[in-house]
């Protein structure tokens, strides 16, 4: 191999390694993971926490500091709600709705309380390591704010 093919894969290497470690690789697969799964604290590593119940519902802290729940009015309200996966609307299909039967999915709808608002979160990662992300869309990511990671388990 010439030196130029060998420096592309040595660039390649290095910006996967990077990726790795930064932790950003979470950001870059869909997860889908099952509902128990789900159930649990998650957190950005600071102020924001979600925690999922078995019963669909949802309690949290600091969710207004995501841009994409600022569509939902003040802040302060953001503390509970329900949640339900999206699921196709026929098997194999590509069209989703939120379907509060689904027991798993790679994308949630979180209904806030009292607000007529709701506000999508991507999963990613994988089930062993799965990360979240409240956003306007898949592509977007949680760059400021942070992913939302398990907080409740070792791992």
């Amino acid at each position: 191999m010439n030196r130029r093919v060998w420096q592309s894969a040595a660039l390649a290497a290095a910006a996967m390694a990077l990726t790795t470690s930064c932790g950003l690789a979470a950001g870059i697969y869909a997860a889908d993971i099952d509902a128990d799964r789900l159930e649990g604290r998650w957190t950005n590593g600071g102020s924001v926490s979600v925690t999922f119940h078995a019963d669909h519902t949802f309690s949290g802290e600091s969710l207004g500091k995501y841009p994409v729940t600022s569509k939902c009015g003040g802040p302060e309200g953001l503390t509970s709600g329900t949640w339900a996966f999206w699921a196709p609307t026929e098997p194999g299909g590509t069209s989703f709705t939120v379907e509060e039967t689904a027991t798993r999915g790679s994308m949630l709808s979180l209904r806030f309380d009292g607000r007529e608002c709701s506000v999508d979160v991507y999963l990613y990662g994988d089930d062993a390591d799965p990360a979240m992300c409240p956003a306007p869309d898949a592509d977007e990511g949680c760059a400021e704010t942070g992913y939302l990671e398990r907080s409740d388990e070792d791992g």
